[in-house]
């Protein structure tokens, strides 16, 4: 089983894959595509614009963003260990960043001061 967490924002702030993935390799945090809509990917390519599903690659394990009307869900296994469960808060953290969106009822920076994050985003 899986959990997951949304970020709510505005749909016309969607982030573009290069914003999210380049805000963390920024902070030392890469990550890689793996699948796009369902279908394998290379590491390095980039989503179109429209993606409904993504799965990347982080440290410690592999994320689903999923595109909603309203913002993005993200999931990852219910037994992930610490390297994946940090991996998905980066990533949460990074969609509400880039969308002055909200995780929960959480803004970003609230968001990043109480969460379990890597080192490379304390």
């Amino acid at each position: 089983m899986g959990m997951d967490q949304k970020v709510t924002f505005a749909l016309e702030k969607t982030p573009t894959w290069p914003a999210l993935a380049g805000l963390l390799a920024g902070k030392n945090f890469p990550l890689q595509v793996r699948m796009i809509d369902g279908e394998l990917a290379f590491p390095d390519e980039t989503p179109p614009e429209n993606w409904r599903e993504l799965r990347v690659g982080a440290k410690g394990g592999m994320i689903t963003l999923r595109r909603d009307s309203d913002g993005i869900t993200l999931v990852t296994w219910g037994n992930a260990d610490a390297d994946t469960r940090q991996a998905w808060n980066a990533l949460a953290w990074a969609v509400a960043h880039l969308t002055d969106g909200v995780i929960g009822n959480q803004s970003a920076d609230d968001f990043r001061k109480t969460s379990e994050l890597p080192d490379e985003l304390r």
